[in-house]
Order: structure tokens, then sequence, then C-alpha cells
């Protein structure tokens, strides 16, 4: 292949991936140009991070351009839901807790950005007794 100085430079990588991927994935389409305007998720943007103690579990997530009023938080117990949404994109992002928690019990705050979730650890199962 004959390069070009007018040529972005990670091209070729970028049409190398691409042609990779069709492979993998038996043919289908990817388009890495179209990557840019994704509308729905917030890709790159959102970090999330689970804290574990034997009292509490936190989540944090980094929601950016996102309004308080915005955010929806579901639990059941075993998992949390963020659903979330801009003027330009939406998210919905399920977590997956590492113990189960009170989700009665959780706290929520969002400042600049940053969505954080307290739940208090569940209680251990309590004891059966047979009679």
């Amino acid at each position: 292949m004959r390069r070009d100085d007018r040529d972005e430079p990670f091209d070729d990588l970028f049409r190398e991936i691409e042609r990779m991927m069709n492979e993998m994935m038996n043919g289908g389409d990817v388009d890495f140009d179209s990557a840019g305007s994704v509308e729905n998720g917030f890709g790159t943007d959102t970090h999330i991070d689970v804290h574990e103690t034997d009292d509490e579990l936190r989540v944090i997530a980094d929601l950016p351009g996102v309004e308080k009023n915005n955010i929806d938080l579901e639990c059941d117990g075993k998992s949390l839901t963020i659903s979330a949404q801009s003027q330009h994109r939406q998210y919905d992002e399920r977590v997956s807790l590492p113990q189960r928690v009170n989700e009665h019990t959780a706290e929520a705050t969002y400042n600049n950005g940053v969505l954080e979730v307290v739940f208090e650890s569940a209680e251990k199962s309590s004891d059966i007794s047979l009679e």
C-alpha cells in the first residue's frame, strides 16, 4: 500500500481493525467513522466503581452532562439499574452487586456529574427453627 502524507496517520490501522472485526463477525459491517455519533450510551465518558466494606456498599458512576432529574435508579438487592438521559444521549446500565444489599436503606447523591449510591449490607439469613 502506498502512503500519502495527506492521509491520517492511523487510517491503515483502523482499516485493518475493521477488516478483522468484519471477518470475526462473519462479514458484518463495522463502521468506525460513525463511532463518534453514537446516540445511545455514554461510552468512554462513563465509569462505574463499586467499593465494598463490611458495613456498606458504595457505587460511584460518572454521568457527565446529565441533569439530576433525568436519573432513575432501581435496586432489587442484587443489582442496581442506572437509567440516565442527557440532551444527546441515553444511558442504561445494570450493575451486579458483589453482595446482597438492603435496597430500602439506599442513599443517593448527585454532584457535578458524579452519582454516588450507598447501600447497607443485607443481614445474613436468619436461622430457621424446625419444630
